[in-house]
């Protein structure tokens, strides 16, 4: 073995977590170590947020210019230059690299080295000839593509999330399997962008969302060509001449799909490989890492953030987790994780976001329950732009405490902003109502959501009363 490094941290993992956490470990004067072996900037840069995002934005230019007629401006149908449009996602995350570049890094104080990382005892970790023995370690390993145990699928050119975007060309025809965020969301975009899209789902699209929010969702697919498939179980996949085709079971018998390309978007699972966790006496199962609420393994040197622990598997969630275990690690501040109030939107047109629980978890825990909605049709913003599809809906205590909000809109992961404050702070259902909102805009959709919860008691027969003994008055 060659060299010997004694930082105050060693962070496994230049994801999204890891980077947040030797940057910020590194500014505040920390000795740091940061090891991966991989791409800087993880899943999120390459394969995940970014260019996901720039495909859809893509795609959202396409319908825009496909509809225009509706706004009396004629432009015809759109031509879709594939292989501009991967350029431009290659582009995009060109121009975002350097933030997580090697370079950034190492001007920061941080030592970078590029290796995969292995605990080979407790406290210490090997990354190809140098040996870390830290004060404390952070694995930030991300996560991978889930595979099904699917029979055939060996043997088919599947793509992934991860491999999807190094596409040259649109897809003809293009069968997704996997009716969750990642499946929904790259299935209406190819869509857009002119590929024939099938979406096979075992159970229903969105299965964790409220399902009249994804109702919404499901409508603009279907209304848009995308064929959606519920309920059915892929039996097993198979190439054709010029492509791929799969066999579902369902309770009409069984089905053939065709397409030339497959996209397997079925979740993602921690990626636990090869870092000899074991060696490191670091429990962990299928689902990921165990960690405690301050985010501590079984290894009182180890912390474990983001995808490779077991729950929300979000960009903002690692870094959410980056902030614990820097109080944690720097400050010796019991800083722990937060559950209630972490957010989260399918990027879909219209794009669906939630915080806190949803109408049947709450039900499910027994709690005596008020729901709000506000339909997009009652939003004036929303009747301008020409996007009424959707609502608000908003579960709250008979006393008006929020306990989750869920909103199915355009710019639904914006909107959903000032609910996970609220959930975050504790504030009541009141707040929201009595905030002044701009007008127009679909913020006020989630005001007037909000003040549905007062309106039988000032609307009713006893302010009826009230007004009607104070006029008396003079």
């Amino acid at each position: 073995m060659g060299e010997v490094l004694t930082p105050d941290i060693c962070v496994i993992g230049a994801g999204a977590g890891g980077l947040s956490v030797a940057a910020g470990a590194a500014q505040m004067g920390a000795q740091v170590v940061l090891v991966e072996q991989g791409r800087m900037g993880g899943d999120c840069l390459n394969a995940g947020c970014v260019p996901s995002k720039t495909l859809i934005a893509s795609a959202r230019a396409a319908r825009a210019v496909r509809e225009a007629g509706r706004f009396g401006v004629h432009a015809g149908n759109p031509a879709v230059d594939g292989a501009k449009v991967f350029a431009r996602i290659r582009e995009t995350i060109a121009a975002i690299a350097p933030n997580d570049s090697v370079e950034r890094f190492e001007g920061l104080g941080v030592r970078v080295i590029q290796a995969q990382a292995r605990f080979t005892s407790p406290e210490c970790v090997v990354a190809g000839d140098v040996e870390v023995r830290a004060r404390r370690f952070v694995v930030a390993a991300g996560s991978k593509p889930a595979i099904p145990a699917l029979p055939g699928l060996e043997s088919v050119p599947y793509l992934t999330n991860e491999t999807v975007f190094g596409l040259d060309a649109i897809p003809e025809r293009l069968l997704v399997l996997g009716g969750g965020p990642i499946g929904i969301e790259l299935a209406q975009a190819f869509r857009r962008l002119g590929t024939e899209v099938a979406v096979v789902e075992a159970a229903a699209i969105l299965p964790r969302e409220d399902p009249e929010l994804a109702d919404v969702v499901r409508r603009r697919l279907t209304h848009e060509g995308v064929g959606v498939f519920e309920g059915v179980r892929a039996l097993r996949a198979e190439r054709t001449g010029d492509g791929v085709a799969l066999t579902l079971a369902g309770d009409g018998g069984e089905t053939r799909l065709e397409g030339s390309r497959l996209l397997v978007a079925v979740g993602r699972v921690p990626a636990c490989e090869g870092l000899g966790l074991e060696a490191a006496k670091i429990e962990a199962d299928p689902q990921g890492i165990r960690v405690d609420a301050r985010l501590r393994t079984s290894n009182p040197k180890v912390f474990a953030i983001g995808d490779v622990v077991d729950g929300p598997r979000f960009t903002h969630v690692a870094n959410h987790h980056a902030g614990v275990v820097l109080k944690n690690i720097l400050f010796r501040w019991p800083a722990k994780a937060a559950s209630p109030a972490i957010p989260r939107v399918t990027y879909a047109d219209p794009e669906l976001a939630q915080v806190g629980l949803t109408e049947a978890e709450a039900r499910a825990q027994g709690r005596e329950i008020r729901i709000l909605r506000l339909s997009l049709h009652d939003n004036d913003r929303a009747r301008i732009d020409g996007q009424t599809e959707g609502l608000v809906k908003i579960v709250t205590t008979p006393r008006g405490k929020i306990l989750g909000a869920g909103i199915v809109a355009a710019h639904a992961g914006e909107l959903i902003g000032p609910w996970t404050l609220a959930l975050s702070r504790k504030l009541g259902v009141g707040a929201i109502a009595s905030a002044i909102a701009p007008y127009p805009t679909l913020g006020e959709a989630g005001k007037r959501a909000a003040g549905g919860f007062f309106a039988p008691m000032l609307f009713g027969e006893r302010t009826r009363r009230i007004v009607r003994w104070l006029r008396r008055l003079g």
